[in-house]
This record gives structure tokens, sequence and C-alpha cells, in this order.
């Protein structure tokens, strides 16, 4: 593949069906991004590499619905790596790029470097959460971190909440071409056994299949993604249209447009003073620095606030500035 051909591959999500075993996926490949999540903040080895396979997640599941607003994952544990966090936000318009962003709090001084990443979680929950926008519910669906992997535990969100037979295949890591720089890369291939009832598999070809027939085309697909490499997941030298044909040609594959991913924040002084609307003026006082300021940065992209304490929590006695 050539240098143009995988800059035109970095940052993408690749939808694709497999029309003759009635299933449906994405292919996803995270580079420019993942390495501004990651540059963020001066994580820890372990913790990079659960942040990489969070945001992979995300970039998977994010475009599967229609999604008009936010889809996040959120998993909180009791071990060392407390909060991992990754937010998909919908494009804004047809063409435009969706953005995403993630991060985790996690405690040093209890990291055992010796240990894989995922037992740096400990016990806890895996959870996707749907925000479509004002004037909607939020959705939140939870699954109990007992299993080998972050996406071991997405493919049983999906089995138990959404009845989808779902497989993920991951692989994510730091990478370095000749010539270049040492960089993080993750790619990954999300796979969904439809329903026959499902619009997205009805078609002018579409012939509706038994269950014995489903059984064996998804038995047969995911013997079919067993053989996938990892360098062939992240690249760069195999481009996504190339490895789906490599994996499936026998199955019909067919594509639908990229979507463009780039990394991006919504962090913004009215959200800060809006999180800190339900504080009172003693509250705020005690979060007031010696300069006078309360400070605030945001977790995900770094960005520091400083604020005017008069203007904080409900009992604010000055407006707003949210050019301060």
């Amino acid at each position: 593949m050539t240098k143009t051909a995988q800059i035109a591959w970095d940052d993408t999500i690749l939808p694709f069906q497999l029309d003759r075993a009635n299933i449906r996926g994405r292919v996803a490949r995270l580079d420019g991004v993942l390495e501004q999540v990651l540059s963020q903040h001066n994580y820890p080895p372990q913790i990079e590499a659960l942040i990489a396979e969070v945001a992979l997640l995300t970039a998977l599941i994010g475009p599967t619905i229609k999604l008009r607003w936010k889809l996040s994952i959120q998993v909180r544990g009791d071990g060392p790596a407390r909060i991992l966090a990754a937010d998909y936000y919908a494009p804004e318009k047809e063409g435009a790029p969706a953005r995403m962003r993630a991060y985790a709090s996690f405690d040093a001084d209890r990291m055992a470097a010796d240990q894989p990443a995922f037992s740096q979680i400990g016990k806890g929950y895996f959870a996707i959460l749907i925000d479509q926008g004002e004037g909607t519910e939020p959705y939140q669906g939870v699954t109990p971190l007992d299993k080998q992997s972050l996406s071991d535990c997405a493919e049983t969100y999906f089995e138990q909440s959404e009845q989808i037979p779902t497989r993920f295949e991951l692989a994510f890591g730091r990478s370095q071409t000749p010539g270049e720089d040492e960089r993080w890369l993750a790619g990954g291939i999300m796979l969904q056994h439809m329903p026959n009832a499902s619009p997205l598999m009805v078609g002018a070809d579409y012939t509706p299949t038994s269950d014995e027939d489903d059984a064996e085309n998804w038995t047969r697909t995911n013997i079919l993604l067993d053989t996938v490499e990892e360098l062939e997941l992240i690249g760069p030298s195999v481009a996504p249209t190339d490895l789906l044909l490599r994996l499936f040609h026998e199955e019909q594959p067919r594509i639908f447009d990229p979507q463009m991913v780039e990394f991006g924040c919504t962090c913004s002084p009215a959200k800060v003073r809006q999180s800190l609307s339900i504080y009172s003026a003693k509250d705020i006082a005690h979060m007031t620095t010696e300069d006078g300021v309360v400070t605030a940065d945001c977790q995900f992209c770094g960005k520091h606030y400083e604020m005017n304490p008069k203007t904080l929590g409900f009992e604010a006695t000055e407006p707003a500035d949210d050019g301060e």
C-alpha cells in the first residue's frame, strides 16, 4: 500500500456487509486520533493499552446505530485503573468527521508492572451509554467485568442486552515503520449477525435464512476471522478493503462509505460552570485558590480553566463571563 493510500485509511471506520452470511460489520483504524488522546497525559504502558482498546471499541460501536449526538463507553473498577472513558460524537453534518476523545483515571502507586493490563481494572462494570441529545432520555447498558478483556465484555453486552451475536478482533500497540517515529496504532474488526427481520439485511437480493443456516454462517465467518493477523488489523501495509477481500471474499462482501474520525473535545467554560452549579458559595470558597480563582482541568484534552468564584455555584452573585 502506498503512503498516500495509508494516510487515506488512517483514522477511519469502514462499514461493510457480508451478503451471503447476513452479517454486518466495521473495520476501524486509529492513528492520529489515538496519538492525540494519549499525548494529553503521561500514562504508563498498561493504561495506554487499556485506553487504546476502549477507544477502538468506541469507534467500532459508535456508528452502528443512528446516532444524533454521543455514544460513550465507561469502565469502572476497584483496581488501580479506576476509570476508563471514551466518547464518540456523531458527525454534525453529512461528510463531516466524527469526533472522539478518551481518558483514564488511575492510581499509579497501585499499578503492578508485571501484570496484564486488563487485570489492573479489578472488579467493576463495563457500560455503554447512548445520549441522543436534548429532549431525549439517555440509555445505559451495563455488564460486569468478569471476562478476559474489554472486547470480551463488549461481546457479552451485545449478547445479553441486545441479543445480537457480536465478535470483536482487535490489535493495538506501539509500531514503527522504517524512517518514521514510533507511534501508537490500533485496528479492529467488529462482526454482528443480524436477524432475518432486520431492515439492515433486507434488499433486492435478500433471501431469508433458516436458524440452522444462520448458525453455520456465523461459525464459518468467525473461523475466517480467526485467520487475521495483528499487522493486518492495524495496517499500515494492508488497506481495510483488501483485508475484507482476503478474509471474506466468498461471503460476498459489500462496503459502504467510510467515516472519518478526528480528535475532538466538547469542554467549554459554560460546561465547567454547569458542573459547578450544584455547589454553594461555601463550597466554592473552599475551591478558590490563593490567587482568588477557581481552577479546573479537562480530563480529556487537558485544557486549563480559571474562573471568577463569584460567577460559580447556585449562589453566584455576578453574571457569568465565559470569555474568561
